[in-house]
């Protein structure tokens, strides 16, 4: 579940959805109507032998926190400051973070396919949890109360906190049933909330892996009518 105000200055994200051009540059998927899938989904062709990877290095990660809403340009211009200060360190997180992607893709992954989740994988989001939470406080707006981030604009990690708690809101909400993963043969493995009426929704997209699994089918009739 998308929380209610992101990292940062929420009104500057509102008035900067042009962001920086190098936003503009990277084609992320938002359409698997949860953030934690979203993230999941940062990697193409998941379940296959060979995933192409979208984030592949700390300057993506934050490119994609504008993108999904999360960080507003200001903060990122910080925390790519910070990066080209701290390499080391820049460095962990991003395996850290390439790593929190890969639990929660395989929890719902497994989840989806009604399978036992993978217990490492699900200590590794509880980790993470325990890491973020102590930054969650509630903000006063002129709307009333909402949940929101510690405003710290020294913490890289600040970009997968609110990733962590859609993580744990969605296994622990009634929705999670509704998570679905393609069911493309190559191994797609897009992960998206099924929101269909009668919740019988199989693929990324029609216009994607839908149409070539239809024409597969067809093709496959009419050699053996042929």
């Amino acid at each position: 579940m998308y929380p209610d105000i992101c990292v940062g200055d929420i009104q500057q994200i509102q008035q900067d959805l042009t962001v920086n051009d190098m936003t503009n540059e990277l084609d992320f998927d938002f359409d698997a109507g949860e953030l934690c899938l979203d993230y999941a989904n940062t990697a193409e062709m998941h379940a296959s032998q060979k995933p192409d990877e979208s984030l592949h290095d700390f300057e993506d990660l934050v490119t994609w926190g504008q993108a999904a809403g999360l960080v507003a340009p200001g903060r990122a211009k910080d925390l790519r400051r910070i990066a080209r200060e701290h390499v080391d360190e820049v460095y962990a997180f991003y395996g850290r973070a390439i790593g929190l992607r890969e639990a929660i893709y395989g929890i719902f992954a497994q989840t989806a396919g009604e399978q036992m989740v993978n217990p490492e994988d699900l200590a590794l989001l509880n980790q993470t949890l325990r890491q973020a939470l102590p930054h969650l406080q509630v903000i006063s707006s002129s709307m009333g109360f909402n949940w929101g981030w510690e405003d710290d604009p020294q913490a890289l990690d600040q970009i997968i906190w609110p990733v962590a708690r859609s993580a744990a809101d969605l296994l622990t909400s009634n929705n999670l049933t509704r998570v679905r993963q393609c069911a493309d043969d190559r191994g797609c493995g897009y992960l998206f909330m099924d929101t269909s009426r009668n919740r019988s929704r199989r693929w990324c997209s029609m216009e994607s892996c839908g149409n070539r699994a239809k024409a597969t089918r067809h093709y496959k009739k009419i050699r053996k009518t042929g």
